[in-house]
């Protein structure tokens, strides 16, 4: 994705771990997680928004297409009381997932976690504060009616008060084929924007490793994702039963002009080659 954040990364870096070597180094989710993930800036945006419409942090989390559940298990580990679900329909994924995040946690942690392999759309419970569709996988639904019911049952899963979040990205090179690299230690982080239909709004974007000694991965995941703008997800999620929907866009840091982690909720927002966002949709004053 060509915005000022260097593709679909994180915009901080997550608290500094020991960066191994050998094979665990060159493992796809490995390097994903290190370029892509930050769960503790999410965590503090998801107990921003739910305080200013519940008065209280959030304990309870669903992540849908939790991929290797990093989220999840870092949630379990923010605060003692914190539970989380994590749905996948990918099995190895849910397995590396198991071995490399859920097996180091204490067994109090991992007693507040659970990782589902199922539909997102086929798990509704146990209902959540907080259901959150990140790094902007919602967009493998590809009609507005597929969409629709994803939205439907990320609302059916929710308690009172509940708020679901999701990622979004757009900008006018966010349809231009280009790559776009970020260095890291050991290895650079390649974004590849390969091609794009403007008639469908359909692209295919894939990431790509380049190893610092030598070799690397190529096509370590490929995504064909529908682009779909913010006014075609709020219509949705209206029509999906949320009636509060907020936009908190991404402030950019003039001195390097790359996004800052710092989200503002906003009615109008600037036009710019790149932009990342995230959508906030509840249901107000009666139970999802």
């Amino acid at each position: 994705m060509a915005t000022r954040n260097d593709g679909p990364r994180r915009s901080a870096r997550r608290r500094a771990k020991a960066r191994p070597r050998g094979p665990r180094f060159r493992d796809r989710h490995w390097l994903y997680q290190e370029a892509v993930q930050s769960p503790e800036v999410h965590f503090r945006f998801f107990d921003r928004v739910f305080r200013e419409r519940n008065g209280r942090p959030p304990r309870a989390l669903k992540e849908d297409f939790c991929g290797t559940a990093l989220l999840a298990a870092e949630w379990v580990q923010y605060r003692d009381d914190n539970t989380a679900v994590g749905v996948d329909l990918d099995a190895p994924t849910l397995r590396w997932g198991r071995e490399h995040n859920i097996a180091p946690l204490d067994d109090d942690e991992k007693k507040r976690i659970k990782l589902v392999r199922a539909n997102v759309l086929n798990v509704t419970r146990p209902r959540a504060d907080i259901v959150v569709a990140l790094n902007f996988s919602y967009n493998i639904f590809h009609t507005r009616d597929s969409l629709r019911e994803y939205f439907l049952a990320a609302r059916r899963s929710l308690g009172r008060g509940g708020v679901f979040v999701g990622d979004i990205f757009g900008g006018w090179e966010s349809q231009k084929p280009m790559k776009e690299r970020t260095r890291y230690s050991g290895f650079t982080y390649i974004w590849d924007q390969a091609r794009f239909n403007p008639l469908e709004n359909f692209g295919e974007y894939r990431i790509h490793f380049k190893f610092h000694d030598r070799g690397g991965i190529r096509n370590a995941f490929i995504y064909r994702w529908r682009l779909w703008s913010i006014p075609e997800v709020c219509e949705l999620l209206r029509e999906a039963g949320f009636n509060r929907i907020d936009i908190y866009w991404e402030d950019i840091d003039r001195s390097t002009g790359q996004g800052n982690s710092r989200f503002r909720r906003v009615t109008r927002a600037p036009n710019s080659e790149g932009w990342i966002a995230f959508f906030v949709a509840s249901v107000s004053s009666k139970r999802a």
